[in-house]
């Protein structure tokens, strides 16, 4: 990520604390190439070996407190206008920063409901009490959920374009793989040969390697998070692929079907055919209600009830996630009311994020149906990203 885009997403930050009413955020971290805070890709881009401090505030003011020895490397970087060095320990200039700004409210890294903004650890936590002890300012600690989620949401303009940029070149790189798909290649062939591809074109993949791409062929597959095996493509299976590579520093996620005619066949069965159009209807029902201001859980709604409603069993998953830096981003998510999603599936959502939609059902004797598609809201409504898959990929 460059630092152009970290300096963009820090002054979007000082906008997002005067929006919460937050005096401070501070990202409160130590040897983060062990053990990074999520937060550090957005807001500081450097790594930091000692306890660090990385502070902004509602006046717009942005100050890191770091090491000594690494205190040139956040100078140059001009994230943070004001740098402090220390020597022995961070607590007294630390101390002496906050008492200076006396904020109302600090805004600490940790989340109950979102691991990207939960990269305080318990150790630490307990390091910055101690350092606080004595004041006032333990008293106004918070978490800062909402500004890491609003940040890491809210796309930018520069961003957006990136994430444009990699859905497409993910599109390609899927155009590629129809090509390669036909009877007798394996799940782990058609996986090795986008792999090679990302390799060629010096792309990372999205995700871990063991699932990234995770290609299902025939029926009862294994799960959605499962790795590709060595099952043979054959006539009658539908086969789907999860799909995406990280580029520039974000994320694409697709997915895209495929069903490979028997010999005797010029179109798809009628249960496959109808399999998949519940899933693409389903998918533009909801694009068509995804606005600002609406929730996850009404969105999963729309699809779950759909699906159910035509007599197939619910996907056992959310609908959609946020998009972004990691594959599985920000905070609010197209989820069911279920308690492992905590509260994330009633945050209203907002201008400027990336979702998945992917819904999934089972068509029984040739596979599974599922698609995968991105979206930005916009002001009134949300655009597709991909271009959507509206008709079945047919293969000989």
């Amino acid at each position: 990520m460059s630092f152009e885009i970290i300096k963009e997403k820090a002054n979007q930050a000082v906008e997002i604390l005067k929006e919460k009413n937050i005096d401070m955020w501070i990202t409160f971290v130590r040897e983060t190439g062990a053990l990074k805070d999520p937060a550090l890709d957005i807001t500081v881009g450097n790594s930091s070996t000692w306890q660090s401090a990385f502070i902004i505030n509602i006046d717009g003011d942005k100050t890191a407190i770091v090491g000594d020895m690494e205190k040139e490397n956040f100078v140059k970087a001009d994230v943070y206008r004001n740098v402090i060095g220390y020597l022995k320990s961070i607590r007294e200039p630390l101390v002496e920063y906050i008492t200076k700004k006396n904020p109302k409210t600090i805004a600490i890294n940790y989340s109950k409901n979102s691991v990207l903004a939960d990269g305080l650890t318990y150790g630490m936590y307990q390091i910055l009490l101690d350092h606080l002890a004595g004041t006032e300012y333990v008293k106004r600690l918070v978490s800062a959920e909402e500004v890491i989620s609003a940040l890491r949401g809210r796309k930018s303009k520069a961003e957006l374009a990136i994430m444009k940029e990699a859905a497409d070149e993910t599109l390609k790189i899927f155009d590629m793989a129809t090509k390669f798909i036909k009877p007798g290649v394996t799940e782990l062939d058609i996986a090795n040969y986008v792999k090679g591809i990302v390799v060629k074109k010096g792309y990372e993949l999205a995700w871990e390697e063991t699932h990234c791409p995770a290609v299902f062929t025939g029926p009862d597959p294994a799960g959605p998070h499962s790795g590709p095996t060595d099952r043979k493509v054959d006539h009658g299976h539908m086969i789907n692929m999860d799909f995406g590579i990280k580029l520039k520093g974000y994320c694409s996620d697709i997915q895209r079907t495929w069903y490979v005619l028997n010999k005797n066949e010029d179109k798809a069965p009628e249960t496959v055919q109808k399999g998949f159009e519940i899933i693409r209807d389903a998918i533009q029902m909801v694009a068509d209600a995804l606005k600002p201001g609406v929730k996850g859980v009404e969105m999963d709604d729309i699809a779950r009830n759909y699906i159910t409603e035509n007599g197939y069993e619910e996907y056992p998953h959310g609908l959609g996630h946020q998009l972004g830096r990691s594959v599985h981003d920000g905070g609010a998510g197209l989820f069911p009311r279920w308690e492992k999603y905590g509260d994330t599936p009633f945050m209203p959502l907002e201008e400027g994020q990336i979702f998945t939609i992917e819904p999934r059902l089972p068509v029984k004797g040739y596979g599974v149906s599922t698609i995968e598609e991105e979206v930005y809201l916009t002001k009134n409504g949300c655009e597709f990203i991909t271009k959507p898959q509206k008709e079945l990929i047919l293969l000989r």
